[in-house]
């Protein structure tokens, strides 16, 4: 059985990301797709039951920073691309842009300005 979606092939995917946090909106069958498919362990992070009101949530920050840092990227603001390739590219430009802007500040944190991908 070959699965695939706009061409891609899930089977042939070599990543060396094999732990994934989500939200509990992603639970369900996503979790077994991941394990069988990707060969990838899906952890979903849940709010404890008796929490009233806002309170941080453990390694689901680490995932809204990471997509905030992303999408100061203007390019991945929003949804335009038609192949799964050029956005994965554009992630990867937006990450390691950052990263080198990380690396060579040399100082403290500072807000950074906004920066527009190519």
């Amino acid at each position: 059985m070959r699965l695939e979606l706009h061409g891609w092939d899930f089977r042939q995917a070599h990543t060396p990301i094999r732990h994934v946090f989500a939200d509990q909106g992603f639970a369900g069958r996503l979790v077994d797709w991941a394990r069988d498919t990707l060969r990838t362990t899906l952890e979903i992070v849940r709010k404890p039951a008796d929490q009233r009101g806002f309170s941080v949530i453990s390694r689901r920050w680490v995932v809204e920073r990471t997509l905030a840092w992303l999408t100061a990227c203007r390019r991945l603001a929003r949804d335009y691309e038609r192949d799964p390739a050029i956005s994965e590219a554009i992630i990867r430009w937006a990450a390691i842009a950052g990263m080198a802007r990380r690396i060579t500040r040399g100082g403290p944190a500072q807000r950074q300005p906004r920066y527009i991908c190519p």
